[in-house]
């Protein structure tokens, strides 16, 4: 019933970023709770299956808990884990990701889970931040589950509100008190700082491992460099066992392929939106064959082409069950999946092993320290 109030130890963390409790068999979701927490907790929202409440008290913290570095966290939409440990923020990304595999996917024997994670860059991470303006002209980010824009400054007294996850490059763009006419995308990394929309200041290089890559602010780009580095060394060492040709889904600016270009000189690549496209053919020197399509359209084109290789990057979405059947018909020795969602890559990763693809590797990349945002990487072949 709403409003009730009762008292629960959290015994986990959903993809959501919430803490889950039981009250009387029922699962209840509540935010801003650590793993081992004691609570008292009131119901606002009762489903058939499932609640939410809001905390009343923490009765017993638990030894995972921490103070919050920033002073919009519970009110940005954001961070939803900045008040756990680091560690026991790794150790939930990993719970939800494998049970995933085990519940969506229906594999209950998984590789051993490779986690890749940075310890000293948990804030201060990331290069990527999308700012909104609010009805006064304030520059902030959105309200958590609204669309009510958190200004990042008060007029009294004068202060800027930074971004602890931020970049150094785009805390120093809040303190120099910018004006934005309309939202925009800003990217910083070392020497470059980039602005969508303004001219001359919208495009750029970004230096990852031994090569640069053209970005566009405006255009999709991963938004921690150092962890992107890992990402691709890990990428390159698979691709170095695979012969070619190898072709890049959803290649966006071409940053994988700027890479697998080493090893496969006639590298493919499918990618609908035609700004990163335009980029892509800056960003890869051999080029083969350009797909300008929807992988749904790609997959409808009677292409006898074999590949040695496929890599994937789709969006949360995951796969269309019509490219990923055409994926499994093909079947290409070697299929290289990069996740940022994983329910839908458990989900694509049983219709690949139910077409005698083996899970070879599982690893997790912790792209997006204090979020619940987990990006992988699977091997199939």
């Amino acid at each position: 019933m709403i409003s009730d109030v009762f008292t629960a130890k959290v015994e986990s963390i959903a993809s959501t970023g919430a803490g889950v409790l039981s009250k009387m068999g029922q699962r209840v979701f509540v935010d801003g709770v650590a793993p081992c927490d004691v609570v008292r907790a009131r119901i606002t929202e009762e489903h058939r299956n499932w609640a939410t409440a809001e905390v009343v008290d923490i009765v017993e913290p638990s030894l995972k808990r921490r103070a919050p570095l920033c002073p919009l966290f519970g009110i940005c939409g954001g961070c939803s884990l900045q008040h756990l440990v680091y560690d026991a923020q790794i150790k939930a990304k990993a719970t939800i990701l494998k049970d995933a595999f085990i519940h969506i996917g229906g594999l209950s024997e998984l590789p051993e889970l490779i986690i890749k994670q940075n310890k000293e860059n948990e804030f201060g991470y990331r290069n990527r931040v999308r700012f909104h303006v609010g009805r006064q002209g304030q520059i902030g980010f959105k309200a958590k589950r609204s669309e009510e824009i958190i200004p990042l400054y008060q007029a009294n007294p004068p202060e800027v509100k930074i971004c602890p996850v931020a970049d150094t490059g785009i805390n120093a763009f809040l303190k120099s008190n910018p004006s934005l006419k309309r939202e925009a995308t800003v990217y910083s990394f070392k020497d470059i700082f980039l602005i969508e929309g303004e001219k001359g200041k919208s495009r750029g290089k970004v230096r990852i491992l031994d090569r640069d890559i053209i970005l566009d602010a405006g255009v999709f780009f991963q938004s921690n460099a150092l962890m992107l580095e890992e990402l691709v060394k890990d990428i390159l060492s698979l691709a170095g066992e695979a012969k070619g040709p190898y072709l890049d889904v959803y290649s966006g600016v071409g940053t994988f392929a700027a890479f697998l270009q080493d090893f496969s000189p006639a590298l493919d690549i499918i990618e609908e939106d035609k700004t990163a496209l335009a980029i892509a053919r800056e960003n890869i020197k051999n080029l083969g064959e350009i797909f300008a399509v929807s992988s749904d359209s790609w997959a409808r084109i009677q292409n006898t082409k074999k590949y040695g290789l496929v890599i994937v990057d789709p969006p949360r979405q995951g796969l269309s069950s019509f490219f990923r059947n055409r994926l499994c018909k093909d079947h290409p020795p070697v299929i290289i999946y990069v996740s940022c969602n994983p329910a839908t890559l458990a989900r694509d990763s049983k219709a690949f092993v139910q077409a005698d693809y083996r899970l070879a590797s599982l690893s997790m990349f912790d792209f997006y320290p204090q979020t619940a945002h987990i990006e992988s990487l699977a091997v199939f072949c």
